[in-house]
């Protein structure tokens, strides 16, 4: 299925090329876009692309989050200060300027994606028959949601449209946009993608349960806790969902980082300490922070390892988190134990904790400190640690013991140099 991809990328030419400043080149011997748009195997090929940009890459948004994260909320070491745009994530506050490298490709990189997300949406009733076209404008909604949904995560305010010196809109009506394209996409597919489109796109993304993940995921967010219990319901823990690499496209942060020994690793424990520090029988401390011959570890072990889009336990923390910020105690810790008793065996990823089950208080404070623990140990390094370390409400910027060095990200000077409308930037 890797070779279907890559192929139909490397044909099509389109939708693949990472932002460079504000620059196009044309390539004369690629097919026009807008002709691409206007046929069925043209807007399959295009959803391929739009994977693709996403996710491969040192400038995609899953390095840059994964890296941004990891930094703003002190889950990776630094392993050459030679490194100063990551140097100066891991220091913070006033050093990350609009003009960090990592910042820049994040923002770029998922407004990019949006944009090309939007294209399939609006062409994707000429692909044909009409199940296809369905399904077609569904993965364009998943990829319109999940760059609006990051963005979220690390500025105060978002773009969710294209255009000439574009408004911002609050990170909460983004989360809204993304539920809603989510809510539209699972209402086109139902339970199934048509076999011909998955014999383009791959079946490495299990469509209709990743759309429930990420509905689950930015409820959450958003506070709407009865919505986000309903959809991390209905998602099968058996199913994976992830974006697939090569030894062409490689896995960006085993590439450009874990296996250089000279840019960033993990730290010891995950970077907890004290009360949220992990028990030493924990078997996702092996799973995560061991590494291989090439000093790949978790998902990130060799340049052909897949790396999720979300991971089974995130559901059930999800769940849990709900239940214990409505003052439901029995429900939250029946899916919390779930997770801490799970053995990697019983797991799709082969992660598991192996504990036994919580037995501490039970009162909400407690309960919401071991659901941040074991959201910490069982999604590292997935790009949602600085989100979940403002919810929990975690000691940040300025205060004493801080668990993250920012609260948002100032905006890149890319966007504000071509739009009057971008805000000022946060302090922190």
């Amino acid at each position: 299925m890797k070779k279907i991809i890559y192929t139909s990328l490397l044909s099509l030419g389109i939708m693949v090329s990472m932002p460079s400043c504000e620059t196009d080149f044309d390539n004369p011997n690629a097919p026009n876009s807008d002709l691409v748009l206007q046929e069925t195997n043209g807007l399959l090929g295009s959803i391929v692309g739009l994977e693709y940009q996403y996710s491969v890459g040192g400038a995609s948004s899953v390095y840059t989050s994964i890296s941004g994260a990891g930094f703003s909320a002190m889950e990776l070491t630094l392993l050459n200060a030679g490194n100063a745009e990551l140097a100066a994530l891991l220091n913070g506050g006033s050093s990350v300027a609009p003009s960090n490298s990592v910042v820049t490709n994040l923002w770029t990189n998922l407004n990019l994606v949006r944009s090309n997300a939007q294209k399939v949406i609006d062409n994707a009733q000429n692909a044909a028959p009409a199940e296809t076209a369905d399904a077609i404008r569904a993965y364009g909604l998943f990829y319109k949601a999940l760059s609006i949904g990051t963005m979220t995560q690390f500025w105060e305010n978002v773009t969710v449209e294209t255009g000439v010196n574009q408004e911002f809109v609050s990170r909460e009506q983004g989360l809204q946009v993304a539920v809603s394209s989510l809510q539209e996409a699972a209402s086109l597919i139902g339970t199934q993608v048509p076999a011909n489109v998955l014999n383009t796109v791959g079946n490495h993304i299990d469509l209709p349960n990743a759309i429930q993940a990420l509905i689950a995921r930015y409820q959450l967010m958003l506070g709407n806790h009865s919505e986000a219990i309903a959809a991390a319901s209905v998602v099968d823990r058996g199913s994976t969902s992830v974006f697939i690499y090569d030894n062409v496209a490689q896995n960006p942060v085993f590439r450009s980082s874990l296996t250089t020994n000279n840019v960033y690793d993990v730290l010891p424990d995950f970077g907890l300490t004290g009360a949220l520090a992990p028990d030493p029988a924990d078997g996702r401390i092996a799973f995560y922070l061991e590494g291989n011959e090439a000093n790949g570890k978790g998902f990130f072990t060799a340049d052909e390892a897949s790396i999720p889009i979300y991971v089974p336990g995130e559901m059930d923390l999800i769940i849990a988190e709900a239940h214990a910020r409505e003052g439901q105690a029995a429900q939250a810790v029946t899916a919390l134990d779930v997770v801490r008793t799970k053995t990697g065996a019983e797991d799709a990823f082969g992660l598991g904790a192996g504990l036994s089950a919580y037995t501490g208080a039970t009162d909400q404070a407690s309960l919401l400190t071991e659901i941040y623990k074991n959201r910490c140990i069982e999604m590292y390094m997935s790009g949602l640690k600085l989100e979940d370390s403002r919810r929990f409400g975690r000691p940040g910027p300025g205060d004493a013991n801080a668990e993250r060095n920012r609260n948002w990200y100032p905006y890149p000077n890319v966007e504000r140099d071509k739009n009057t409308n971008t805000p000022t930037d946060p302090q922190v």
